[in-house]
């Protein structure tokens, strides 16, 4: 960036000093503070302040006007931000209309002063980008395209007024930021554009140079970099402690399959060890979520790290998508696709967590770097070790599995063949079965029959027979009724499931102030043709969509449109070649043919300092309640030999803590035993007589972090304490013989 801007020294460090102000501010003010004491999603505001000061400041020099307009630009970025209503709970964002928050207002007042600068300043902006659009599109593509930055613009809701004035107001902030940086672009002197130019060929290589084919220096140091932003969102923000009631479970099960167990002993009081997705049978207990990602995660549960697997196989992914990339586009768009996947919210959110999906990229990226490499050179070998890696994607997500051989073989096919040419494909197939039907042995240790699996056998004991299999019916859902919106599973299911995800793809994906959605449609709605690659990435986002349509459940506000996640390179992909395709329409406005993805380069650093932190904090922190208090109060007290009684409900309060208990019961360490009713506080006590007692009160009871309220105690003094157990009262129950229930975990 030197070559654009040599601003004098004192200019720099004024900036830096500024924003270092600002950010101080923000750490000690109590207004950028959640009622807990921890920071709030209110920083972005500052956070924005502070980059613009660092932008103004070190480009003003060489375009007053220009910067000024991106200065007004990443000010309304942080401040439709501000506008986003997206706690820390089970809940999709909304825009709020209104609010009593002083932050809110100032908010409304920075878009405003966005939109008096557009009407004052920017209608010559207008007048271009209005011209540009009839030139360049037909009168049908321009619709869709409107509509595609229209519909996915807001999370729908219940009431279809709200969603429309939700709708209208994501759409005009969107157009606000879309006109500012436009005019941004185009007041940017044209020596300038030279030097971004150079910058670029830097960055992303030269124009039409053939496509990378082995790892090099460049993709490394892009993969060291997400590892570590990764790493330090899974340490800060997620505080290396599971969230998701299925991160608890596959942690679990990561724990006991490193110390070679298949099951768990029954534990002593089942009902005061009472955690979501674990199976209780008479004498074992074991999680029922297929063992593909547990099996990995038990490699950093046996080094002592599993918050780091992800992180890392964060990393393997960026690698591996820049080799299957390289083979099948040029230099330039596979160096932006990859930092477009690297830069992305929903890919490095995604990696701090303990949750499968990045696991199963990684695999599917690996079975297609095998088949790519043999439409090149028809190696029997590399569609096997694919096909491996396609098994072992249905051993962590089946559909995902099912999913990802179908087109891996349907791409198979137009691989050379030496002597067969259907050999790369059979290869790929065997490779496959060698893997994939790996479950069925488990299957039959945990449910008696290779055909069962053991979340379905889970599902058919907790809940209704039937009712969490693929396709439609009365039956289908478990009655979650805060997230499927509509009973069973039908057509309306269908069309409500794709619009939830697509307004979260379409903010995670980029988290650019300009939906993601309508970017990718440019590469159809702009004309010029579709490649044969185009194509490929249209397939994989129709075959991913089409398969989860026949799921009742669209996976929820957990880390975006998760269930669609095997999309986000083909959509990545995508955004890149729009990029490209705007570039070569753009010349005559703005006098530069890398003005979009310079502006694309600069956004997503960008996103990095404002959207990514944003998110991180405002929702990811103490996510659905989950704190990893205990961790601390363990080491603040000394718990030792003891059993720790967790008052609350069993999700967050119990499943919290549950997750810190040892895989033996009975080991010399701190057990925490839900405090779930006084039944079950005399049977822990009667289980562990020789213990120490301590109580605690959970997140729900105490409205911020953990505390002890009693001990330590003998086994005596717990039983006569005047603190009663404290629960919702639900799924206090002997799990071994459950009532069936369909209610919200």
């Amino acid at each position: 960036m030197r070559d654009l801007a040599r601003p004098p020294a004192v200019l720099s460090w004024a900036a830096a000093a500024v924003a270092v102000a600002l950010l101080v501010t923000v750490l000690l003010a109590p207004g950028y503070r959640a009622p807990d004491g921890d920071l709030s999603a209110a920083v972005v505001l500052p956070i924005t302040l502070a980059l613009t000061f660092v932008v103004v400041t070190r480009l003003m020099i060489l375009a007053p006007r220009s910067v000024g307009w991106l200065a007004i630009s990443l000010l309304g970025w942080g401040a439709s931000l501000a506008l986003i209503d997206a706690p820390p709970a089970v809940a999709y964002q909304h825009f709020r209309l209104f609010s009593q928050e002083p932050m809110h207002d100032i908010a409304l007042a920075v878009c405003a002063i966005q939109l008096l600068a557009i009407v004052v300043l920017g209608r010559e902006d207008v007048s271009v980008i209005a011209q540009w659009c009839r030139q360049n599109f037909r009168p049908v593509m321009l619709i869709l395209a409107a509509l595609l930055l229209v519909l996915p613009s807001a999370v729908p809701s219940a009431d279809p007024k709200a969603w429309s004035l939700e709708m209208n107001l994501a759409s005009l902030l969107q157009v606000l930021s879309l006109v500012t940086i436009v005019a941004a672009a185009r007041a940017v002197p044209e020596a300038t554009w030279a030097k971004a130019s150079s910058l670029l060929t830097r960055v992303l290589g030269r124009e039409g140079a053939a496509g990378p084919e082995r790892i090099d220096g460049w993709v490394l140091r892009v993969a060291v970099v997400v590892v570590i932003v990764a790493a330090t969102l899974a340490w800060f923000s997620y505080e290396a402690h599971p969230h998701v009631p299925d991160e608890v479970v596959y942690l679990y099960q990561a724990r006991y399959l490193a110390e070679g167990m298949l099951t768990m002993p029954l534990p002593p009081v089942p009902a005061g060890f009472n955690v979501d997705l674990m199976h209780y049978e008479a004498t074992r207990w074991f999680s029922p979520v297929p063992p593909g990602w547990p099996m990995v995660l038990a490699i950093g549960a046996w080094a002592g790290a599993p918050w780091l697997v992800n992180p890392v196989l964060a990393g393997i992914a960026v690698v591996l998508a820049y080799l299957v990339l390289g083979r099948i586009m040029n230099l330039r768009e596979t160096r932006l696709t990859t930092l477009l996947l690297a830069s992305s919210p929903w890919f490095l959110l995604m990696a701090m967590n303990f949750m499968t999906h990045t696991l199963t990229l990684v695999l599917a990226l690996a079975g297609a770097l095998g088949v790519a490499i043999a439409r090149k050179n028809g190696s029997w070998l590399a569609t096997f070790l694919g096909g491996l890696a396609v098994g072992a994607v249905a051993l962590v997500r089946p559909l995902e599995g099912l999913v990802t051989a179908l087109l891996l073989g349907f791409w198979s096919l137009a691989a050379r063949g030496r002597r067969i040419r259907l050999a790369p494909s059979a290869a790929l197939v065997a490779g496959t079965l060698a893997t994939g039907l790996m479950d069925r042995p488990y299957n039959e240790m945990l449910t008696g029959s290779a055909r069962v699996y053991p979340i379905m056998a889970y599902v058919d004991k907790y809940y209704e027979p039937g009712s969490n299999d693929l396709g439609f019916g009365r039956n289908r859902g478990l009655g979650w009724s805060g997230l499927d919106p509509f009973p069973g599973h039908g057509a309306r299911d269908v069309v409500a499931n794709a619009a939830l995800n697509s307004a979260q793809l379409n903010v995670e994906l980029l988290g650019w102030p300009v939906g993601a959605v309508v970017l990718i449609s440019l590469v159809f709605t702009l004309g010029g043709g579709l490649r044969r690659q185009d194509w490929w990435f249209i397939a994989v986002i129709a075959a991913v969509v089409g398969a989860h349509s026949f799921y009742w459940f669209s996976g929820g506000p957990d880390f975006g449109a998760r269930y669609w996640y095997l999309v986000i390179v083909p959509c990545c992909a995508l955004v890149a070649r729009a990029l490209g395709l705007l570039d070569e329409r753009l010349t005559p406005a703005s006098r530069s043919t890398v003005a979009a993805r310079t502006v694309a380069l600069f956004l997503m650093a960008a996103t990095l300092v404002v959207y990514v932190p944003w998110r991180a904090i405002g929702k990811y922190h103490h996510y659905r309640g989950m704190r990893a208090d205990v961790r601390r109060l363990a080491k603040e007290h000394e718990f030792g030999r003891s059993l720790v009684l967790v008052r609350g409900n069993r999700h967050p309060d119990y499943a919290s803590a549950a997750t810190y208990n040892p895989i033996d019961l009975h080991a010399d360490a701190p057990v925490y035993g839900w405090d779930a009713s006084p039944e079950v506080r005399k049977a822990l006590l009667d289980a562990y007589p020789d213990r120490t007692i301590w109580i605690i009160d959970g997140p729900t009871l105490t409205g911020g972090a953990y505390r002890v309220i009693a001990g330590p105690l003998t086994p005596p003094q717990a039983r006569a304490t005047s603190i009663p157990p404290k629960s919702d009262g639900r799924w206090v129950h002997d799990p071994v013989n459950p009532p069936k229930r369909s209610i919200e975990p």
